[in-house]
């Protein structure tokens, strides 16, 4: 139990009607797990309003109710907290409920559109090598220290994620390195933390179906640094044309990266394979198995944040040389007669334009490049013709399919992909909603030397269709069929 006054604590209240001096056993937003003594907050969703059911909460035992509007009748054995944003207040009271966790650790968020996976993990993982006992919250999977923890949002709900922190504050972690989502900083799903630093990567068309704009999108991206106190640091990168734009209002350390302008922390490229990257990071040679300028971007992002964490400099370089690739990101595997298939997470359009860049830049000149690439189902449907036309343009060959395509017909989905590909280009496009067959074909069509990129769900183990997951992983079938075509060689 939890006495409410101490959780109420920060919390910017209106009107409170009835006994504040109560405990309460539990804190929720879901009106349908409530037990005796809660603490119910009454959200405004996007399709459903929590205020509709406060008082079959209340029939449930909840004793205390958080809320934007009160109810017409009151009733006397239950207090109600009137705020202006629920949102922001679940958040603080999550944050009260666990006794602010992330005060007791060092707490550093990377958001952009893309690079906040490998980001988040590298910084993970090297701090863990570091000999630091770290914590990780992203797309892939949660960590604490060693422990697993499966991730279902790029960043959980308040109520989880507090208790995702103190469950690391528990276990003696130094450190905790997460993904922030634009969806979270709107949501207010990070109300009540308290940040060591702010990473932003960059920002592309992504989530338009959320954020309706990109203007929304940039200004979401923003208000988590605008909101990092004056004892954090905020890093940027200057490379991205709305780099700047994240700093102009923070109260945090400013800080800069860039691989083509003068930044606080430089980094440049001298060697691109699919072997990994020879770069040179602020006057200092390294080698790193990972591939792709996207990458230096991460690792530069990865290396700047360390040394604003006062962490060693030869100790970061030498750790970061031995670092391999994020699990979806970039992974290769190659055939017995030499067709290389990469698996990559890419489903926006700029990911994918990254990644095709990368394949181009290494490539020798004679190979073809197939790319095998959907689009999600109730997403941001704008950029299905632009990821197939960006496909169409970087690729020899191109086999449009079903990504996950939820609640959607696969074949609608791809018929707008279509509305993307130039005359000039159908020759080269084939449409097979059937992912698995998709990739065969792909595998059938490589000659040796050729390079199959397979791209949108990278680390997931799963196809969503029509409400249920099945199971499907890129890399697992991929490889499979590389062992018929290696059969099929000897």
């Amino acid at each position: 139990m939890k006495a409410l006054n101490n959780i109420l604590n920060s919390i910017e209240i209106v009107q409170t009607e009835g006994n504040t001096a109560m405990s309460v056993s539990s804190i929720s937003f879901d009106s349908r797990v409530i037990e005796p003594g809660t603490l119910f907050v009454a959200q405004r969703g996007t399709r459903v309003d929590g205020h509709q059911f406060i008082d079959s909460c209340i029939e449930r035992g909840a004793t205390a109710i958080v809320c934007e509007e009160l109810p017409e009748k009151l009733r006397s054995d239950v207090c109600y907290i009137l705020v202006r944003n629920s949102a922001k207040a679940l958040g603080i009271l999550a944050s009260n409920y666990y006794n602010n966790p992330s005060s007791k650790l060092k707490l550093v968020g990377i958001t952009g559109t893309n690079g906040k996976t490998t980001t988040a993990t590298l910084l993970y993982r090297l701090f863990s090598d570091l000999g630091y006992a770290c914590g990780l919250l992203s797309t892939i999977g949660n960590k604490i220290i060693d422990k697993d923890i499966p991730s279902t949002h790029t960043t959980p709900d308040a109520l989880q994620l507090n208790k995702l922190l103190s469950e690391m504050t528990e276990s003696g972690c130094d450190y905790c390195f997460m993904e922030v989502s634009s969806h979270s900083v709107v949501q207010q799903r990070i109300a009540g933390l308290t940040f060591q630093g702010g990473i932003f990567s960059n920002i592309t068309h992504d989530h338009l179906d959320f954020h309706k704009t990109f203007d929304e999108y940039i200004k979401a991206k923003k208000a988590f640094f605008d909101n990092l106190p004056k004892t954090a640091f905020a890093l940027t990168n200057i490379d991205d044309r709305n780099g700047m734009v994240m700093l102009q209002n923070t109260k945090a350390e400013k800080h800069t990266y860039s691989l083509k302008s003068m930044a606080d922390f430089k980094c440049k490229i001298l060697e691109n394979a699919f072997q990994g990257l020879h770069l040179v990071v602020d006057g200092t040679e390294i080698y790193t198995r990972l591939v792709g300028s996207f990458n230096a971007y991460n690792l530069l992002a990865v290396y700047a944040t360390a040394i604003l964490l006062n962490a060693d400099r030869e100790q970061v370089l030498t750790t970061l040389s031995t670092m391999n690739s994020v699990e979806g990101r970039f992974e290769y595997i190659r055939s017995q007669d030499d067709v290389t298939g990469i698996v990559d997470y890419a489903h926006t359009p700029d990911a994918l334009q990254n990644v095709l860049s990368t394949i181009h830049n290494i490539r020798n000149g004679g190979e073809s490049i197939i790319t095998v690439v959907g689009c999600g189902g109730d997403r941001d449907a704008a950029k299905r013709p632009v990821m197939a036309k960006i496909a169409c343009e970087m690729s020899e060959k191109v086999i449009l399919t079903s990504d996950n395509p939820r609640s959607e017909e696969p074949e609608v989905i791809l018929e707008e992909m279509m509305k993307g590909v130039e005359l000039t280009h159908q020759r080269k496009v084939l449409s097979i909603v059937n992912r698995r067959e998709a990739i065969k074909t792909a595998s059938m069509l490589a000659q040796p030397g050729d390079i199959i990129l397979v791209a949108g769900k990278g680390h997931e183990k799963y196809q969503e269709i029509k409400g249920v997951r099945h199971h499907f992983d890129d890399k697992e079938e991929l490889a499979a069929f590389f062992v018929l075509r290696n059969q099929h060689i000897q």
